[in-house]
C-alpha cells in the first residue's frame, strides 16, 4: 500500500510546484486562485509541511483538477486494474481522515474513493471543490453527518446521498466510532 504522507510527500510537493510552473503562475497567482496563502503554498512546495485535505482540494480546484486527479499525477499513471495493495492512501495531518484512492484514471469519468473519518472529526470543503463533478456518498460502516449548502443529512450504514449543485460541505463523524464511506464521483 502506498501512503502519500509517509512515502510520497515530496512527490506531491513537486507535483504542486510543477502544476503551478507549467501554467506560468507565480505563488501569488496560485494563492489568489486557490484562496490558500502564499506562505502555505511555499511550505508545501518545499516539503516543509503536509497539506490538509481542505488545502489540497483548494489547490487541485485552482488547477482545474479533482483531488484524486492531483494525487494521481503525483503518484504517476495507473492501469485499468486497481489492486487493493497498490491503491494510494493519504492521511490528513489535521484530522487523521484517511483517503484511499480505489479507482481513478485520467481517461475515465468515474472515480471511487474510500474514506475513514475518525471519531469526533470533521472536514469542511469549499463549493469550489465540487465544480465540474457530480458525486454520491455511501456509508459502509458507522454514521456520517453531512451539511451541504445549509441542508443537513445523517447517513447510516447502507445510506447513500447524491450531492446537488456545488456548495460548501461539512462531513462530520460525531460518534465515538470511526466511519467508513465511499465517494463515487463523475466529472461533468
Amino acid at each position: 500500500m502506498t501512503t502519500l504522507l509517509d512515502d510520497s510527500s515530496l512527490q506531491l510537493a513537486r507535483r504542486i510546484r510543477l502544476e503551478r510552473e507549467t501554467r506560468g503562475w507565480s505563488l501569488a497567482e496560485l494563492a489568489a486562485r486557490s484562496e490558500v496563502s502564499k506562505a502555505a503554498i511555499s511550505k508545501i512546495e518545499r516539503g516543509e509541511t503536509s497539506p490538509t485535505a481542505a488545502l489540497l482540494v483548494r489547490l487541485a480546484g485552482a488547477f482545474d483538477l479533482t483531488l484524486a486527479g492531483l494525487l494521481l499525477r503525483a503518484e504517476g499513471d495507473a492501469g485499468r486494474l486497481s489492486r487493493a495493495q497498490a491503491q494510494p492512501v493519504w492521511r490528513d495531518p489535521e484530522t487523521g481522515y484517511r483517503r484511499k484512492q480505489v479507482f481513478v484514471r485520467p481517461d475515465h469519468p468515474v472515480e471511487i474513493v474510500e474514506v475513514e473519518m475518525p471519531a469526533g472529526r470533521r472536514v469542511c470543503l469549499p463549493a469550489s471543490s465540487y465544480a465540474r463533478i457530480r458525486q454520491a456518498i455511501r456509508v459502509i460502516k458507522g454514521e456520517l453527518s453531512i451539511v451541504e449548502g445549509g441542508e443537513s443529512h445523517r447517513l447510516q450504514a447502507g445510506d447513500c446521498l447524491g450531492f446537488g449543485a456545488p456548495s460548501d460541505v461539512t462531513l462530520a463523524n460525531d460518534t465515538p466510532r470511526p466511519c467508513v464511506y465511499l465517494v463515487v464521483l463523475a466529472r461533468s
